[in-house]
């Protein structure tokens, strides 16, 4: 199977270059963890120089539509005096634009990716941290984000994610997330090659998954979003849980490709119970 502009040959090196690396950091410990973050992106794509991410050539345009799509979801939430976590930022070109529309938004990585002539806003703040130690006072920030990072997370380290988010969010703020769905996967490059997860995505979820996942850290309510537009309508939210409870039952392959359509990613905005709740 090839895929446009690489060889079977070249993808299947890169499926048992990245299958090697990511069995090691399964079965790593979390100290062994922050040192290999900051070591294995680097050398997958060192063995893996036609890595898509290395030669994919985003058009202006194209990151303009990245930051929209990414905005339609935090939108319904940014409020002039809104205090904005978003987790691995990257270029931080999506921080730079949600800083236009609240007070402040704070970006965390483990390491600065930002282009040298991307001039920073007054109201933004990056910390590089080890994945782990994050160094802010608990409810300080009213709405936390993350898209596709959530499926990178070791296992042992998502409860330990959604304990921080808890932790760092005021009661009553909000954290909207994006991470690819089980039933349309695997979305790494073990696609290719299988229905099994061997690449750099650990876990994929159901909706249903991460809201129970949700529930256990502290979340109350929580609204799908689809195609970008928050559904705040809890009948609509029970009819989607239905439906994708009908799509679990099918045959594997049948699933798949319904749910590429139905169900690309959870797309979730979940609530902090506050005091009255």
């Amino acid at each position: 199977m090839a895929t446009p502009n690489r060889s079977p040959e070249r993808l299947r090196h890169h499926y048992e270059v990245e299958k090697e690396l990511a069995a090691k950091l399964r079965g790593s410990s979390r100290e062994e963890r922050t040192e290999l973050f900051k070591t294995l992106y680097t050398e997958l794509f060192e063995r893996v120089p036609d890595h898509p991410r290395l030669t994919r050539r985003d058009t202006q345009e194209d990151s303009l539509r990245n930051i929209a799509r990414q905005m339609r979801l935090l939108k319904p939430h940014l409020q002039t005096n809104s205090v904005l976590l978003e987790i691995a930022p990257g270029d931080c070109r999506l921080s730079y634009e949600a800083a236009r529309q609240c007070e402040k938004v704070i970006g965390v990585d483990i390491s600065d990716q930002r282009a040298p002539e991307d001039l920073a806003p007054n109201n933004f703040e990056l910390i590089v941290y080890d994945g782990y130690h994050l160094d802010l006072p608990e409810n300080s920030v009213d709405i936390a984000f993350s898209y596709q990072f959530l499926e990178h997370l070791h296992p042992e380290d998502v409860p330990l994610h959604f304990e921080m988010i808890h932790r760092l969010l005021k009661p009553g703020g909000v954290y909207v997330f994006d991470t690819p769905h089980r039933f349309s996967g695997p979305h790494d490059v073990s696609k290719h090659f299988g229905d099994t997860l061997e690449g750099f995505h650990f876990q994929e979820w159901t909706y249903r998954e991460m809201r129970k996942l949700l529930r256990h850290h502290g979340f109350g309510k929580s609204r799908i979003h689809r195609k970008g537009q928050l559904i705040e309508n809890s009948l609509l939210n029970a009819i989607h849980n239905g439906i994708e409870s009908v799509v679990e039952w099918l045959p594997k392959s049948v699933r798949r490709r319904i749910s590429s359509r139905l169900f690309p990613a959870v797309t979730l905005s979940a609530w902090k119970k506050s005091s009255r709740n």
